[in-house]
């Protein structure tokens, strides 16, 4: 059996799925389309359920991928029944997409989440009465405090039911749709799209565009503007007959403080410091210890255990490449994500969109573009396929220009390991400022030669809550997964295989062919270019590799400090990790994808050939 959740952004959704789900959830492309779809497996009453999280939307009207999606979800009977999750303090709006879905009769419930937020507000909400007038199952939860969550499954189980809903359209509109029905058997969700002038079936857009024509000519507006009206008036008059008022007392209200220049830009600043403060200092703390313990407990042993040279090279490297994983890392890494979701589950990340807005504008972007900049100081990867809610092709390449230099958790790793641990906290922090430097720079002039129109930011805000911690510890153990399962194998074997080149000296060979560019015009150490070379798998590598190549991970007693600062700038600023590169080309295009490798190789060499110059 299979249950889809479907509902606008913000409407905690997500937070529901993950709470029926635990930890067993997948990340899946939908057949046909670039939108990851979240699954999970739930064992209830000795059935296997498997819950689809679809992506948030506002429409169905549109074209954008997730809209298109989700359209072809239902059109298909995707899943046995939907959960539509609604908001309890935004319900109004949050109808209009219901009323949508209805039309395409699936069987449901309806989930009203945030009852905790509406009651602070002095919401009331006549379940029953919303039952009766949208003719499914209606159920108030708060899944911030997990009340109700446990009655999901057994209500969509046992109480799914079609939708008895319909929208009272105006005369003309209704007349329409029966005409086409008629002539050309095609179902009501179908006509209505197509009176709009979305769908892919030519006759019926054909047939629909000469209707809409009239329609507008009687009516000076739309068609796509006629029907939002009446699903709009729809919405709003069940809703004011199910919600009522109570006398509350008002709350203070945060975002006069949050969303004002001052003090909402110096608080902006000053969590973005302290997130990445705490990164450093919380995680070369737990790094001391594990390398410490793992060195004196693991490695020092094996050392003087008297193997041969073969099994002494390829034992060391596996060792030397766990003690890099875990020891220096993961700390950071894990840090850096429970420090962003508690960004996300508070609500704050909106905020941070809104106060970034104008700023944003200048590099030729808007305020949204924030968001997947703040990602991508977790990881570039997802950073980049959030570009989708860029809306033009403009936007959508200055910020891949950008994102690809943001300093991710993979850099940050880099950044704190080498330099906040053996050059000094204020030198770290100035590689931030400095990439920052570089980020305007290049804003700007890209934002003057790339062609398209700029466009303006409505951004919807997500409540402000307090943040679960069970919630944002499993968030951050479903992110750090990927480093510990996918990420730590992948060290595992390219150290075995960089033991290998070292035991037959191909290693020494590669050194000696890029000599002219890593020691003389970088003055790095040798090894340092096979180290930077491997950074393009995952950012990190390059970190661990050069631990494994300088045979120790105290890179403090092998390297000078400006070859460790100058080493970490270039490994910041090279080429895109692999991910990244191929998820550009799937989302911008080759040409994209190369223009930014390119660019940030230039880039890297340059600026760390310049530091070289000055500081040597």
């Amino acid at each position: 059996m299979k249950i889809a959740l479907l509902g606008n952004p913000g409407v905690g959704k997500s937070l529901i799925f993950n709470q029926l789900t635990g930890l067993g959830v997948e990340v899946n492309r939908y057949p046909g389309s670039s939108v990851a779809l979240e699954t999970g497996n739930v064992c209830f009453r000795k059935d296997r359920i498997e819950v689809v999280d679809l992506p948030g939307i506002y429409s169905l009207d549109g074209n954008s991928e997730e809209e298109t999606l989700v359209r072809s979800f239902l059109e298909e009977g995707g899943a046995d029944a939907i959960i539509g999750v609604l908001d309890a303090s935004k319900l109004e709006r949050n109808l209009y997409l219901f009323t949508q879905v209805a039309e395409f009769s699936p069987r449901m419930i309806v989930v009203v989440n945030m009852a905790d937020l509406a009651e602070r507000e002095g919401l009331v909400l006549d379940t029953s009465a919303l039952t009766r007038r949208l003719g499914v199952p209606v159920l108030l939860t708060a899944a911030s405090e997990g009340r109700n969550i446990d009655r999901i499954l057994p209500l969509a189980l046992s109480s799914a039911m079609v939708p008895d809903l319909s929208v009272p359209y105006d005369h003309h509109i209704e007349a329409a749709l029966r005409s086409l029905e008629k002539t050309l058997g095609t179902t009501r969700p179908k006509n209505l799209l197509a009176l709009q002038g979305t769908g892919d079936d030519p006759l019926l857009l054909g047939a629909a565009e000469g209707i809409a024509r009239e329609i507008e000519q009687r009516h000076m507006m739309s068609v796509r503007q006629i029907i939002a009206t009446n699903r709009h008036n729809f919405s709003r008059e069940i809703a004011e007959t199910v919600i009522s008022n109570r006398d509350g007392k008002k709350s203070f209200d945060l975002d006069s403080v949050l969303t004002r220049v001052f003090p909402g830009v110096p608080i902006l600043c000053a969590i973005l410091f302290l997130l990445l403060l705490s990164v450093f200092v919380i995680g070369s703390s737990m790094e001391e210890m594990i390398v410490q313990a793992f060195a004196s407990g693991i490695i020092d042993p094996f050392n003087v255990a008297g193997f041969s040279p073969f099994i002494q090279k390829i034992g060391f490297s596996v060792l030397v490449a766990i003690e890099a994983g875990l020891g220096i890392a993961f700390p950071f890494v894990f840090t850096f994500y429970i420090g962003l979701s508690l960004l996300e589950d508070t609500g704050y990340m909106t905020r941070a969109a809104f106060l970034a807005d104008r700023a944003m504008h200048r590099l030729g972007l808007h305020g949204e573009a924030i968001i997947p900049m703040v990602i991508g100081f977790g990881c570039t990867v997802p950073a980049v396929m959030s570009l989708r809610i860029l809306k033009t092709r403009r936007e959508q390449t200055i910020a891949a220009f950008l994102i690809t230099m943001v300093p991710c958790s993979a850099r940050t790793v880099v950044i704190a390991g080498i330099v906040a641990a053996f050059v000094g906290l204020a030198w770290a922090f100035s590689i931030y400022l400095l990439i920052l430097v570089l980020i305007v720079l290049t804003a700007v002039i890209l934002s003057r030669i790339t062609p398209g129109e700029q466009f303006g930011m409505i951004v919807e805000m997500a409540p402000l809550r307090r943040p679960q911690g069970r919630l944002v510890l499993k968030k951050s153990w479903l992110r750090i997964k990927e480093f510990l399962f996918i990420a730590m194998p992948l060290l595992i074997i390219t150290s075995i295989g960089l033991g290998l080149f070292q035991y037959f000296g191909l290693i020494d060979a590669f050194q000696e062919l890029v000599a002219p560019v890593t020691v003389t015009l970088l003055g790095l150490p040798g090894y340092a270019s096979t180290a930077i070379l491997f950074g393009i798998f995952r950012k990190e590598l390059a970190f661990e590799t050069l631990a494994v190549l300088a045979g120790t991970a105290n890179l403090g007693s092998v390297m000078s400090s400006v070859q460790l600062y100058t080493f970490a700038i270039v490994s910041v600023l090279f080429v895109p990790c692999i991910s990244t590169i191929a998820v550009l080309y799937k989302q911008l295009g080759a040409r994209i994808a190369i223009l930014t490798s390119v660019y940030s190789v230039i880039l890297g060499l340059l600026i760390g050939a310049i530091i070289n110059l000055l500081i040597k």
